[in-house]
């Protein structure tokens, strides 16, 4: 394992590191589709394994890696190891650039670079969570990557991280830049945030609309492209309240489902768009080219 990857594990709190296979180097990769006005990339930043051993996906009783193997059998995947994504969401919309979660520091900053967007450049980072695979590419030792962003966190996910001591110096560089809202009215315009409180206290989704046109960011709403949606009842070791979790998870994939509604995953396959669709036995994900 190089360096870098054993660093990833180690530092991807939130992510039960201990059960994650070490991400392999992901090239880096900026895929680009409209919507409405807005150009949208997909970021590539990161990729992982999480092992089939009950701990991470359907854990509780009654499910078990016997009945996860199933799902991931029936879908065509392996059925030993459930592999995920980490990637973020660039929108140039005007004169801003909307970043959408910052990854854990993989190769965000040369995905960003093939998207023609300097660091610098990026004016509103939207922050869904603060798990380490979302907020560890904010800062460095230096100091913050975005220096002329403004970090966008619902109040209650803010409160909470800076509750959580092993943040404690990356939440004293990006307090001064940080503003808190409530779910519910536009942040800027043609943004606007989603409660699904569960998976953290304060997590929440990101609607971008431009000329009656949306996709939602769903942050992790839904983890594995196959369980998450099979099962979306199953409960989850990320979620830091599993009951809520897997409430807000069946009912949210419901709804976006019956709308079609126009999703990015982070942690689905890259580059993450597409639609829920209902299916046999529970959801499935239709990407969308």
């Amino acid at each position: 394992m190089s360096l870098r990857a054993a660093v990833l594990v180690t530092l991807l709190t939130g992510l039960a590191a201990s059960a994650l296979a070490a991400p392999p180097n992901a090239p880096p990769a900026a895929v680009a589709r409209t919507l409405g006005d807005l150009t949208l990339y997909t970021l590539r930043d990161a990729e992982f394994a999480a092992p089939n051993d009950g701990k991470t996906f359907g854990v509780g009783p009654g499910v078990g890696p016997a009945k996860v193997a199933e799902v991931l059998t029936a879908a065509g995947a392996p059925a030993d190891k459930i592999s995920l994504s980490v990637d973020a969401l660039l929108v140039k919309s005007g004169g801003r650039i909307l970043l959408f979660d910052t990854g854990v520091g993989g190769v965000l900053l040369d995905s960003l670079a093939l998207a023609g967007v300097r660091p610098d450049e990026v004016t509103d980072i939207f922050i869904t969570h603060s798990h380490f695979d979302h907020i560890g590419g904010l800062t460095r030792a230096e100091g913050l990557k975005f220096p002329n962003a403004t970090i966008h966190m619902s109040a209650r996910e803010w409160a909470f991280l800076q509750t959580q001591t092993q943040f404690s110096r990356a939440v004293a560089t990006i307090s001064p830049k940080v503003s808190t809202f409530e779910p519910g009215a536009p942040i800027v315009p043609g943004v606007r945030a989603i409660d699904l409180y569960g998976h953290t206290p304060g997590h929440v989704a990101y609607e971008i609309t431009s000329k009656g046109v949306s996709v939602v960011d769903i942050g992790d709403l839904a983890h594995s492209s196959i369980l998450s949606l099979a099962r979306p009842e199953w409960a989850m070791q990320y979620d830091a309240d599993q009951v809520k979790g897997a409430e807000v998870r069946s009912r949210t994939v419901s709804a976006l489902a019956s709308r079609g509604q126009l999703i990015f995953a982070p942690h689905f396959p890259y580059p993450g768009i597409g639609v829920i669709a209902k299916a046999k036995d529970g959801y499935a994900f239709r990407p969308q080219p």
